[in-house]
């Protein structure tokens, strides 16, 4: 009974190597799968660390092609004081989003953190002022609380991450989301 201990052995080194370069071993799907791991950071969070974690399960089960996890820095989330909660898309699954603390307290935190992590994912602003439409971002106004992708916006997002990686050659800004706070500096 060597041969099974040893594979277990080389499995549990495997997985070591893996996460030694921030690779992510998704083993429930199945191996025809193509699942990419979204890997993101929080150090620099602060008090959004917490929304960020949410997001992250919210489009994990929303999608099928995609596993966001703490194991890296494709996307690194960040907050400031004033100027506007935004996202910057180098590429598919990578880039940076920027919470706006005045503004997350207006608006749901949690709804802007989902929201600016789809544009990461390839989603663009839909300013149709409709709250069941994440994508709508602040034009669904302060008493929209809803976080979740619409059955559409995740299935978008699986078609992209499901299909060829597509890169940009440049960096994409997806600004003007949210309101400007009442009061705040821009």
């Amino acid at each position: 009974m060597r041969l099974p201990r040893m594979s277990r052995i080389l499995a549990t080194l495997a997985a070591a190597a893996m996460a030694a370069i921030g690779a992510v071993a998704v083993g429930s799907a199945p191996a025809s799968a193509a699942v990419r791991n979204v890997c993101y950071n929080t150090s620099q969070a602060g008090p959004f660390a917490g929304y960020a974690n949410q997001a992250a399960t919210i489009w994990n089960n929303a999608t099928n092609n995609i596993n966001m996890a703490q194991c890296g820095s494709n996307l690194m989330i960040y907050y400031t004081y004033g100027g506007g909660s935004y996202a910057v898309r180098n590429s598919l699954g990578n880039g940076y989003v920027v919470i706006d603390y005045y503004q997350a307290q207006q608006y749901s935190p949690l709804r802007i953190m989902t929201h600016e992590i789809g544009h990461i994912l390839g989603l663009p602003d839909n300013y149709n002022g409709n709250c069941a439409i994440l994508m709508s971002g602040g034009s669904a106004g302060t008493s929209c609380t809803n976080p979740y992708p619409s059955a559409g916006e995740a299935a978008t997002v699986d078609s992209y991450f499901r299909t060829a990686v597509r890169s940009a050659t440049t960096a994409q800004v997806f600004t003007g989301s949210w309101p400007a706070p009442v009061g705040a500096l821009r």
